[in-house]
C-alpha cells in the first residue's frame, strides 16, 4: 500500500477535481490497490473521506471512516435525503481552509462494496455530511462551490 498525492484546489493537475468521475464496472487487483491506498492517505492527511478524484483518479471510488466503521463506496448514489445542518467543512484538497455548508442531516446511499455486490447505507450528522461531501466529488463539485460567505483558515475555526 501507498500513499497518493492528494490533488489540491488551484494547482496543476486540479482538473480532474472538476469533471464526473466514471463508473466501475468490476473489480480489478489495480482497483482494490486504489482503495487500499485511498485509506492509506486519507489517514494520513487525518481526514474522514477521500474520493477518487482527490487522488488523480477518475473513478467512482469514495471511502469514509467517521469513527464507526469504515465505507468503501463504489458508484454511489444518493437516494434519499432529509433535514438540514448547517456546520463547518473542510477538504483534504483544500488545506487549510473551511467554510459553512448547509447539507442534509440524513442520508441514505446505495452502492457496490469490494465484492460488487450492492448495500445501503444511512447516516445522520457527520456521515450524512461526509457521504454527501464524497459523492459531491464524484460529480466535479467541491465544497466551496456551496459555502455560505467566506472560506476561513482552519486554525481560526478551533
Amino acid at each position: 500500500m501507498a500513499l497518493r498525492n492528494i490533488r489540491v484546489l488551484g494547482e496543476d493537475g486540479d482538473e480532474v477535481l472538476h469533471k464526473t468521475a466514471k463508473e466501475v464496472t468490476e473489480m480489478t487487483p489495480k482497483i482494490q490497490e486504489l482503495i487500499d491506498d485511498m485509506f492509506d492517505t486519507m489517514y494520513e492527511a487525518n481526514g474522514v473521506g477521500l474520493a477518487a478524484p482527490q487522488v488523480g483518479i477518475r473513478k467512482r471510488i469514495v471511502v469514509i471512516d467517521c469513527g464507526d466503521q469504515p465505507l468503501v463506496l463504489i458508484n454511489p448514489v444518493i437516494l434519499e435525503t432529509s433535514g438540514e445542518q448547517t456546520g463547518t467543512e473542510g477538504c483534504l484538497s483544500v488545506p487549510g481552509k473551511c467554510g459553512t455548508v448547509t447539507r442534509p442531516d440524513y442520508a441514505k446511499v446505495r452502492a457496490l462494496d469490494e465484492n460488487m455486490e450492492e448495500f445501503e447505507v444511512e447516516g445522520t450528522e457527520l456521515l450524512a455530511r461526509c457521504l454527501c461531501h464524497e459523492i459531491d466529488h464524484l460529480d466535479g463539485v467541491m465544497y466551496v462551490d456551496k459555502v455560505e460567505g467566506e472560506l476561513v483558515n482552519a486554525d481560526s475555526e478551533e
